[in-house]
């Protein structure tokens, strides 16, 4: 299929709305549990899932509205950033003690590869509003939400790259084939650690 690239550095310039920043500092429990923390405490669960769609409820595949009654799933990256933003105290589930932010990050590193160029994207996005999800199911790093899950589809999917990696055009193609089958937009981000910058390259496709 004949396919057009635009190159976009920009990267304010695709984000639509910036969601309100997450409300009061008011640090809520978690348990880990090998690689997710799971909020129990039911208030905590709605009211972290409400400031921003972190996490699934346990049980429930995409919830309608926020008064769910269930314990909250968070992925170690989420738990990471909440920990960043003080909204989020994680205890051992063995001796119940509390986890410090160094320790998180590095068991992070021990779940996630090149964790410290994915996580700067991830914070990149969630600071511009946007709502980010694993994407694993897509093939790819992310799936990105302008609204939240339930609410409306992702229309983007990122790819996360450190400066230098290679980017084959096959790779590109395959990747971008399967976004256009999903009805999404394929974007690579160039995560570089060292200037703490995110730059973004959106990929369109048009049939001849």
């Amino acid at each position: 299929m004949p396919y057009c690239i635009r190159f976009n550095n920009d990267s304010g310039s695709w984000a639509l709305k910036k969601r309100k920043k997450l409300a009061k500092k008011i640090s809520h429990s978690g348990t880990l549990a090998e690689d997710h923390v799971i909020l129990w405490n039911i208030k905590s669960s709605q009211q972290i899932f409400k400031e921003g769609y972190f996490g699934k409820p346990l049980g429930i595949f995409k919830p309608k509205n926020f008064e769910f009654e269930a314990p909250l799933i968070l992925d170690l990256i989420e738990a990471y950033y909440l920990t960043k933003e003080k909204k989020l105290i994680t205890h051992s589930n063995v001796d119940r003690k509390k986890i410090s932010l160094k320790k998180i990050e590095e068991i992070c590193r021990t779940q996630y590869g090149d964790f410290d160029e994915k996580y700067l994207v991830y914070s990149h996005l969630r600071k511009k509003g946007y709502i980010v999800t694993p994407g694993i199911k897509f093939g790819c790093d992310f799936a990105v939400y302008e609204r939240g899950p339930g609410i409306d589809h992702a229309p983007y999917l990122v790819d996360v790259l450190k400066p230098g990696d290679k980017l084959t055009a096959l790779g590109i193609v395959l990747t971008g084939r399967l976004a256009t089958t999903v009805k999404k937009q394929f974007i690579i981000a160039i995560s570089d650690k060292k200037k703490g910058t995110v730059d973004f390259i959106s990929f369109d496709w048009w049939r001849a």
